[in-house]
């Protein structure tokens, strides 16, 4: 190989490549352009609402309804996310008292949970003697509870007892008993009180006390 060709060929790729690292005029001119195009879009242009608007894109077709988490008694609110009647997220409600958005491990679970495909969706009743579950309505499930009661209640009812040889009116009975929830509210709690009270349940307790 010459010498000389190959000391040509060197000098002129040093060449190609200092000039591939100067700045021309035709970089500036494109700098200049792109710059003047973005300082006139942003002025035309408010980002913010550009973003809210793609956020609004996102959840498009969202209903946000607030609830309880159920896993323990602190009563943490949160934020179910629903789209076609199907839960897409849960969050901590930032608004709630309680938890102001956080959520422990279990809370951020709840999703997950709700997803399951080994969450049952349907009553289930299991015959005495039966080896298995079957499914039932909700209807037939409330029906077959009312029923346990009312049997449960006229079976076990105490009108009366003996007080200093006297006969007292107390209109209870020691069969049934009531647990509230984590997830129950205020007017709930409320609503359950006066139930259970005229079923003549003396054995009232809640889910934060145990």
């Amino acid at each position: 190989m010459d010498p000389l060709k190959e000391s040509s060929g060197s000098l002129q790729a040093e060449t190609n490549s200092s000039r591939s690292r100067t700045l021309t005029r035709r970089h500036v001119l494109r700098l200049a352009v792109g710059g003047s195009i973005g300082l006139s879009l942003d002025g035309i242009l408010d980002l913010q609402t550009v973003r809210a608007a793609t956020r609004e894109m996102k959840l498009s077709q969202v209903k946000e309804y607030t609830t309880s988490c159920n896993f323990c008694s602190c009563g943490c609110g949160m934020i179910a996310s629903v789209r076609e009647g199907k839960l897409i997220a849960m969050e901590g409600d930032y608004d709630h008292l309680v938890n102001r958005g956080s959520l422990c491990i279990k809370g951020i679970s709840m999703f997950a949970t709700h997803t399951s495909p080994s969450r049952l969706a349907k009553p289930r009743y299991r015959a005495p003697g039966s080896d298995h579950w079957d499914d039932i309505s909700w209807e037939d499930a409330i029906d077959r509870i009312a029923q346990k009661i009312r049997t449960t209640r006229d079976q076990t009812w105490i009108a009366t007892e003996k007080l200093e040889g006297k006969d007292v009116p107390v209109n209870r009975t020691d069969a049934i008993a009531f647990m509230g929830g984590a997830q129950n509210t205020n007017e709930e709690c409320y609503l359950f009180q006066k139930a259970t009270r005229l079923l003549g349940t003396a054995y009232v307790e809640h889910q934060a006390r145990l």
